[in-house]
């Protein structure tokens, strides 16, 4: 198969409309073709582009920044000779300066699926920025590693943030390029957008199941290692609104959770007591983990390790948003009075708790901290807005 960058270096007639025009590229390290080679440098090596200027989402253009509200600055690449520019530093929306150095704009980030992911948002402002100034959008399409599979609570309203682009689950089940489709309709906007899309993606093929096994994974942000993460995401993200450790300062970040002060076999045995039907599709592992920076940093944790792949893996079946939902629970029932919730401006939402701003609502909070609230509760709650999503995204699917 081939991905939107490599169909646009391959064919001279898609290129045909940039022509004469100023062309700038969003993008990150996991922006690379076939061979490897950065898109900055594959499209800086075509007579026939003209690079003026290019963008990096958070983490920068190189992802170099390892942990999450870590600002890039501004720079001028020293090989091509252009601007980079940081759409996660002094600014999240293109400013009007930024916009005036192109005509075009191609937007090639590898994104994993996942409402919260930053990287979705940012296309959103870069959409909305385009309809203001009058520039074509282009998003070089890549696959969605989490695949097809719709899940989690729905954004409610007044709850949108820069890791909450708008009403849509947490497992939204769109490429990058369907999702710039979506925008455009649920926002009205009037910009001039293109796909340039995918040859043979095949999402709910085995054995990728989104992600297509003979392309190499390349980081998209520094925690992001390989497809197990990719797929556990929707569920683990949570946890960075939690005071469990989610990995990060390991080499398994966002696959995992724990911390010293529980016991992860304990907590895996009171899943299964809650709700056994939410566990299928993986494996639950209990483990051992030191992080040598961030939460619990240089404390031995007791830690539950989530695998998503080999043969325990389901890809209908694995339910990562309530995996994670429910190992709050059992915590929460184990523990009645663990401090779970941390209270910062996560992502410069202010006056709000994290794993509120994460969720789009204080519905999953609300949900694990009261006794009486069931499985089937936040089942029925959740499938609502599930089955409301499929039928709204139905229009936009390109694959």
């Amino acid at each position: 198969m081939k991905f939107g960058i490599d169909r646009l270096l391959a064919d001279p007639a898609l290129r045909a409309p940039l022509e004469g025009k100023r062309v700038a590229l969003l993008a990150h390290p996991a922006s690379v073709t076939e061979d490897l080679t950065h898109s900055l440098d594959a499209l800086a090596a075509l007579g026939d582009v003209t690079l003026s200027a290019a963008f990096g989402p958070q983490h920068g253009l190189r992802g170099d920044k390892q942990d999450n509200m870590v600002e890039s600055p501004d720079f001028r690449d020293p090989v091509h000779n252009i601007p980079i520019f940081s759409l996660y530093g002094e600014v999240r929306r293109p400013t009007e300066a930024m916009m005036d150095t192109f005509d075009v704009i191609l937007i090639d980030l590898q994104d994993l699926g996942c409402r919260i992911y930053t990287f979705i948002t940012t296309l959103l402002y870069v959409l909305e920025a385009a309809a203001e100034h009058g520039k074509e959008v282009w998003v070089l399409d890549r696959p969605n590693p989490a695949g097809r599979p719709i899940e989690g609570l729905t954004l409610r309203p007044g709850w949108e943030s820069f890791v909450g682009a708008g009403p849509m689950p947490m497992r939204h089940g769109l490429t990058l390029g369907e999702l710039g489709l979506w925008f455009i309709a649920h926002y009205k906007l009037d910009v001039a957008y293109k796909v340039i899309g995918m040859e043979g993606y095949e999402p709910d093929a085995a054995p990728g199941f989104g992600w297509p096994t003979d392309r190499l994974w390349i980081n998209p942000s520094p925690n992001a290692p390989n497809l197990n993460m990719a797929r556990a995401y929707a569920g683990t993200v949570m946890l960075e609104g939690a005071t469990l450790s989610e990995g990060r300062g390991t080499t398994r970040p966002l696959e995992l959770f724990g911390a010293p002060d529980i016991d992860a076999r304990a907590v895996i045995a009171e899943m299964q007591a809650v709700a056994p039907e939410w566990l299928t599709g993986c494996k639950l592992r209990d483990c051992w983990f030191e992080p040598t920076f961030h939460k619990h940093v240089g404390t031995l944790c007791s830690g539950v390790h989530i695998h998503a792949e080999g043969a325990f893996y389901d890809h209908a079946a694995f339910k990562p948003w309530r995996i994670q939902a429910l190992a709050f629970k059992a915590i929460r029932n184990l523990y009645p009075d663990y401090d779970l919730w941390r209270d910062f401006p996560y992502e410069y939402e202010f006056g709000k708790l994290p794993i509120d701003v994460i969720n789009g609502s204080p519905l999953l909070r609300l949900w694990v901290d009261d006794p009486a609230a069931t499985p089937a509760g936040l089942d029925a709650l959740t499938a609502a807005d599930e089955e409301a999503w499929a039928e709204e995204r139905r229009p936009y699917l390109r694959y």
